[in-house]
């Protein structure tokens, strides 16, 4: 049941880290929330609102008048680039400059006649400032952890690495010398985990990097909030949020929040997205020619960048491969070049079977029934989004924990297979080929349906997810919106 004056509904302040996979599922639960009585302030920075301006259009950030859009400063240079920032310089950045604009923030929420004070502060589980603004206010405060919770528990070891002596490594051999090959036995909750699998902060030779301590803080802050929320199911992580819920009993795993949302359909909003980029409808109309689990499709995610050569080993496993793909190419996926640059020879390969575009709205392709396999960074969102339609993957992780997705895709859930850092044409064409059409595409197709299927069951009424998201709002957010 909504309320029907809006200064009267319970109030919550959404806030997320400044990047394309951390604000999806923000706006996934922001709707969920709003759909169930809540007025919701989503909060980006100014950089991210300019991108949604120019992808989703100006009438998409005016909002409605029970989902409102506010922004503050990230503390960067002014910057008008239509790519992702600096991840490291970003996280310093929100850290240390973005408390005090967001204390302004909350200060006028507050004061205002036309909406209703502050209840409730979710902010993004890298987002620490946020908790101790709530504190201040008196306003309780929520964590929502966008990435895996394997990677929450990865995160979670970084102290107790250096308390072993295992950190800081002591020169940059250990990327080749066999080290990250070690097995890490004593990870309860983790099983069959090498240092490699762990995410990638810790490959350090000094502990004052930037990362190694934001990661590090930022998971044993988010651990000691009042209530976490996971983008994940209880049936496909049930080991690791048993050591997390043995930390702190208040974790509620709700996803996959894409499929949750299909109970509460919100039909105020004119765009579904929540996309930096401008997508491409016009993929979709090209999928439909092909036949059933026939189409590779290659997405790194909003942020992996690689090098030309990487690139180049990429383009013709693909091409060598004589099956038709989809590729999802950001004009900044290259490292260092502002022309990605192709070659002719290649694209005169592969224009009759390969369509290349900069963005697309990733669920619907999943969801295409020509999509065979998923060439994927292994993001947390391209993961579960993965799983929840049933497609097979093959992982090229580039950082943070997606190192950690990839060896649960490959080893835990045998759903897919991971290609070496150091990739080759070779190798890719020979994945691709057996994901498609051998025996162990079959086998890992059989597993992928058997976790679609479960990822559904979790989001029925009555299944898992969808029990612990009533919970959320009866236990931790205190409403009863029947």
């Amino acid at each position: 049941m909504e309320l029907d004056n809006n200064t009267q509904k319970p109030h919550i302040v959404c806030v997320p880290f400044p990047a394309q996979g951390h604000v999806n599922p923000f706006m996934q639960l922001s709707k969920l929330l709003h759909y169930n009585g809540f007025h919701i302030t989503f909060v980006n920075t100014e950089f991210n609102h300019r991108r949604w301006v120019k992808s989703l259009g100006p009438d998409y950030v005016k909002g409605l008048p029970d989902f409102q859009f506010e922004t503050i400063p990230d503390g960067l240079p002014y910057s008008d680039i239509d790519a992702t920032q600096d991840i490291p310089v970003l996280c310093d950045a929100t850290k240390k400059q973005c408390y005090e604009p967001f204390k302004e923030l909350i200060k006028k929420l507050n004061s205002s006649n036309e909406v209703p004070p502050v209840s409730y502060i979710i902010a993004d589980g890298t987002m620490g400032f946020a908790g101790k603004v709530a504190k201040e206010f008196g306003i309780a405060d929520l964590q929502l952890w966008t990435a895996s919770a394997s990677g929450f528990v990865g995160y979670l070891q970084y102290d107790e690495l250096v308390r072993r002596g295992i950190l800081p490594f002591k020169d940059e051999n250990f990327s080749s010398d066999g080290t990250l090959d070690t097995s890490l036995d004593w990870i309860s909750g983790m099983n069959d985990i090498r240092l490699r699998d762990l995410p990638s902060f810790i490959r350090v030779t000094n502990l004052d990097d930037i990362m190694f301590n934001f990661l590090g803080s930022e998971a044993q802050n988010c651990l000691k909030s009042s209530s976490i929320i996971i983008n994940t199911f209880q049936e496909l992580d049930s080991e690791v949020l048993k050591v997390l819920m043995s930390k702190n009993p208040n974790i509620y795993p709700i996803g996959p929040l894409h499929l949750l949302g299909r109970h509460f359909p919100n039909k105020s909003f004119k765009t579904n997205g929540s996309s930096f980029w401008e997508n491409d409808p016009k993929c979709i109309q090209w999928l439909d020619q092909w036949e059933p689990s026939s189409v590779i499709y290659v997405n790194y995610g909003s942020t992996t960048v690689m090098t030309k050569d990487h690139l180049n080993e990429f383009a013709w496993g693909l091409a060598n491969s004589n099956l038709p793909f989809l590729w999802i190419m950001r004009t900044d996926l290259v490292r260092n070049e502002e022309n990605i640059g192709l070659a002719q020879e290649f694209l005169d390969e592969v224009k009759d079977r390969g369509y290349i575009t900069s963005w697309c709205i990733q669920e619907q392709v999943l969801a295409h029934p020509s999509i065979g396999v998923f060439l994927t960074h292994c993001g947390w969102n391209s993961t579960i989004e993965g799983i929840s339609e049933g497609v097979p993957m093959i992982g090229w992780p580039f950082f943070a924990e997606q190192q950690t997705n990839c060896r649960y895709i490959s080893k835990t859930w045998g759903i897919g297979d991971a290609i070496n850092e150091d990739v080759k044409r070779e190798e890719v064409t020979k994945l691709v080929k057996d994901m498609i059409k051998g025996e162990r595409g079959k086998e890992i197709r059989q597993k992928c349906l058997e976790w679609k299927k479960k990822a559904i069951e979790a989001t029925d009424v009555g299944g898992s997810s969808y029990n612990n998201f009533c919970r959320l709002i009866n236990e931790a957010l205190h409403y009863d919106a029947a």
